[in-house]
């Protein structure tokens, strides 16, 4: 592998070399510890036959050490000015550059295309802070089947995806994390290796898809999650009848599933959701569609 992307020496010299200041609107801050992006390639990769996709590349920090472990890389930049850096400073022929927003991008096409038969799909990326949600949320939804997703966030919005009910954390993030994944820590991360430093610490999270529960409308499921979660001071019960427009409903299919409609969703566990799901989703007419 050429001279490690990095560090701040090499830092410096692509941005002067290519005029690639960081920008505040894409979210840039770019890693400069080898040691740091070598871990999450390390985490996020198992085999080098794996198709891996990478979210914001950048300058190429963790996509260098991505191509070193996987035969197949294929990384989504917004950012127009990166993939002529990349295409020169990586010097692998195995890393594909897609020009394209990942928040506009059909995933499930997108993996279908590049995906050989019998392959596995994994996504690393360091996530651009103010985005890192609604990717996440894009990543969870798809279709098509993913393996594990190895990111680095902002550390307060990990420890969202992490928490448990009654958590002070626990939001309809975390509920629909665990619906879909077995979630773990891989390390903390210092503000001090990015350049520029940002004002926050951040972690690596690995989410290994468990495909524990097969409802028929997901994305149902997914919008009355969010919906219970909409005003986390008020009870389950308000946000609720927002979601069935009907208060009196909305009261009998809570009390069906054994919730209290005093409580606030944040005391609610991924199996009420579902339990609460199913009757909703019969009641309203909805599987009957």
């Amino acid at each position: 592998m050429r001279q490690a992307i990095a560090t701040v020496k090499k830092t410096k010299e692509i941005q002067e070399k290519y005029k690639v200041f960081t920008k505040k609107s894409f979210g840039q801050n770019f890693i400069i510890e080898p040691g740091i992006v070598e871990k999450i390639a390390n985490a996020a990769i198992q085999s080098r036959d794996e198709l891996v996709f990478e979210i914001g590349p950048g300058i190429g920090a963790l996509t260098q050490f991505l191509c070193e472990k996987s035969n197949q890389v294929v990384a989504f930049e917004i950012d127009e000015r990166l993939p002529v850096v990349l295409e020169n400073e990586i010097g692998f022929d195995h890393l594909q550059i897609v020009l394209e927003d990942i928040l506009k991008v059909d995933i499930d096409e997108k993996i279908r295309e590049f995906r050989k038969p019998g392959q596995k799909v994994v996504f690393a990326s360091n996530l651009p802070y103010y985005i890192t949600t609604p990717i996440l949320f894009k990543l969870f939804e798809a279709n098509e089947e993913i393996e594990r997703i190895t990111v680095m966030m902002q550390k307060e919005v990990g420890e969202r995806f992490l928490a448990h009910e009654n958590d002070k954390e626990y939001n309809a993030l975390s509920v629909i994390t665990q619906y879909r994944c077995d979630a773990k820590k891989v390390m903390d991360v210092s503000r001090r290796v990015f350049w520029p430093s940002p004002n926050v610490d951040s972690m690596v999270i690995q989410f290994s898809f468990h495909h524990k529960y097969h409802l028929e409308d997901e994305n149902y499921f997914f919008d009355l999650v969010k919906a219970c979660f909409t005003q986390r001071r008020k009870t389950i019960y308000n946000n609720f009848q927002n979601f069935v427009k009907d208060k009196a409903l909305a009261k009998e299919l809570l009390e069906k599933v054994n919730i209290d409609p005093s409580t606030r969703a944040q005391q609610c566990t991924l199996e009420d959701f579902i339990r609460l799901y199913e009757v909703t989703y019969e009641s309203t007419g909805k599987g009957k569609n």
